[in-house]
């Protein structure tokens, strides 16, 4: 039996096809462009080929060629009379700088899960997953770059605002947890920003802890502890004011688990603050989303796969507002508030309470 193909559909598909390969190889380039400081260089004023590369210290060959495929890609703009190659101002703002609209850091999400491709096919064939350790260090360093400048700009004028009063009782004085606190940055600046509360961060990765321990230091903070921690041990004495998880809970392995120690944990009244993924429970309700495909991508290549290598529930990125919230309220939290996140299209603020 043949099938008619609709030829116009397949042409279509086609094109669908090559722009969706097209824009994996310019997230390269534009990695690629942004950790050797050439989008830097750019954003100082425009430039030839060879006033960019001793501009930003490069091989002029490697940066014309990289520039080759920003210009044909819409990033860059070139004037062939001139030679010279230009960042529009409104590309810099989203490409450059240290502020929270810098998407720059989200390239090497690319690049770090492309080489682990080959081990999330053996893990299809074979089940179980590919373990967090495999990840290590890569990707707290890529997390830690495309969290930083959002928890710079937000975390304390953008995020803690949404939770009512707890940031008047931080300043006041009170105790804070942090779980899955990757490198501490978001901790280290509530600990500097309200000096009277004392907080500590958990983590399973020491490497990320260390950072995060060094960053303390630096500032010179005595208000900030952190502990190599699985947070399904979360320690319920001394009890906490609040607790944050920041793109944390849909990682674990017992994610109810989790989150039933962190209301264990919480002294009547206390807040969970939980930053996580925008985004619809059901795959019908996701269609049409323009993040959508990234956040399922994610989710195959690294986040429900390190819970399945623990034998864990394999939540995955995209488990979804409707069941978090279900998730929160089986778990004993009340009062439950979705916030969307300033300068951030990927993630939502859940405020949840315990009961006074």
């Amino acid at each position: 039996m043949t099938t008619s193909l609709d030829e116009t559909r397949v042409a279509a598909f086609g094109e669908q096809l090559v722009g969706a390969y097209v824009g994996g190889m310019v997230a390269l380039m534009i990695d690629l462009a942004s950790r050797t400081g050439l989008l830097d260089a750019l954003a100082t004023g425009p430039g030839t080929s060879e006033e960019l590369a001793a501009r930003a210290g490069l091989a002029e060959r490697y940066v014309r060629e990289c520039l080759g495929s920003l210009v044909t890609a819409g990033v860059v703009e070139y004037d062939a009379g001139t030679r010279q190659y230009t960042l529009p101002a409104e590309h810099a703002v989203l490409l450059t700088g240290p502020g929270s609209m810098n998407m720059a850091p989200i390239s090497r999400f690319v690049t770090l899960l492309a080489t682990h491709v080959p081990g999330v096919a053996e893990v299809f064939r074979t089940g179980g997953g590919v373990p967090y350790e495999a990840y290590r260090p890569d990707f707290t360093n890529v997390m830690d770059g495309v969290s930083r400048g959002v928890m710079d700009g937000q975390l304390l004028d953008g995020i803690l605002p949404l939770t009512g009063e707890l940031p008047a009782r931080l300043t006041e004085g009170v105790r804070a947890v942090e779980i899955g606190c990757g490198t501490g940055h978001a901790l280290n600046l509530m600990a500097r920003a309200y000096p009277r509360s004392s907080f500590t961060g958990y983590d399973l990765a020491g490497d990320a802890i260390d950072q995060a321990r060094a960053e303390a230091a630096e500032w010179g903070l005595t208000n900030v502890s952190f502990e190599v921690l699985d947070v399904a041990r979360l320690p319920g004495e001394p009890p906490s004011t609040a607790v944050f998880a920041f793109d944390a809970i849909h990682d674990q392995a017992d994610p109810a688990g989790v989150l039933s120690r962190v209301r264990a944990a919480l002294e009547p009244g206390g807040w969970f603050v939980m930053v996580d993924i925008k985004a619809a429970s059901a795959l019908e309700d996701n269609v049409g989303n323009p993040m959508a495909p990234w956040l399922y991508a994610v989710s195959t290549l690294h986040c429900m796969t390190v819970s399945l290598a623990q034998g864990g529930a394999g939540l995955g990125t995209v488990w979804g507002e409707q069941l978090a919230r279900r998730m929160l309220d089986e778990a004993g939290f009340v009062d439950v508030a979705v916030h969307e996140v300033p300068d951030d299209p990927f993630n939502s603020v859940y405020v949840a309470r315990t009961p006074r």
